[in-house]
């Protein structure tokens, strides 16, 4: 098959991403709790999206490390950036796109800063190309790795995405 890249619309969402000010509005707007918890947004290329989320008072659980539901939006978020990324490049159709599965596992406690790494954007663009083409549904589970700053790994999870093309 061929590899179709997308590349005005990824590059126009690649520079929208890493624009501080205007991404940190885009999370406000739609994901409010994401924002509060201080996700943010540290890398995004075709192939790879970096996410980081703090240990503070809001992303805390009360055994002073950051609570799961924190790591887990920064994880599903390294793998929704590169999705959103191409599904808004995808063509001869509109590709819709929604998370149907994730699975989790947590090694160590997170009492820092913990970084979110998708190496899979080549996969995912794959998929919603094929999907674009075809018009018929694909799923695909995508992995993020989440890291100290000294590189120990603290949680992986396995998010499943589903594609879907709309008339």
């Amino acid at each position: 098959m061929e590899q179709v890249l997308f590349p005005q619309e990824a590059q126009a969402f690649m520079r929208f991403a890493g624009h501080p000010l205007k991404f940190s509005l885009y999370l406000l707007w739609k994901l409010p709790i994401a924002w509060l918890a201080g996700v943010r947004l540290k890398q995004l290329t075709p192939a790879s999206c970096v996410i980081v989320v703090p240990f503070k008072w809001l992303s805390q659980n009360p055994f002073r490390s950051t609570y799961f539901a924190c790591l887990g939006m920064a994880a599903e978020m390294s793998t929704g950036l590169p999705a959103m990324m191409y599904v808004r490049g995808a063509a001869p159709r509109k590709v819709s796109m929604l998370v149907t599965g994730m699975e989790a596992s947590f090694v160590k406690k997170a009492t820092g800063k913990t970084w979110f790494t998708c190496e899979e954007g080549t996969r995912i663009r794959d998929a919603i190309a094929r999907t674009a083409a075809s018009g018929e549904p694909e799923t695909i589970t995508v992995n993020s790795i989440g890291k100290s700053h000294d590189g120990t790994v603290i949680a992986s999870f396995a998010i499943t995405w589903s594609f879907k093309g709309k008339a």
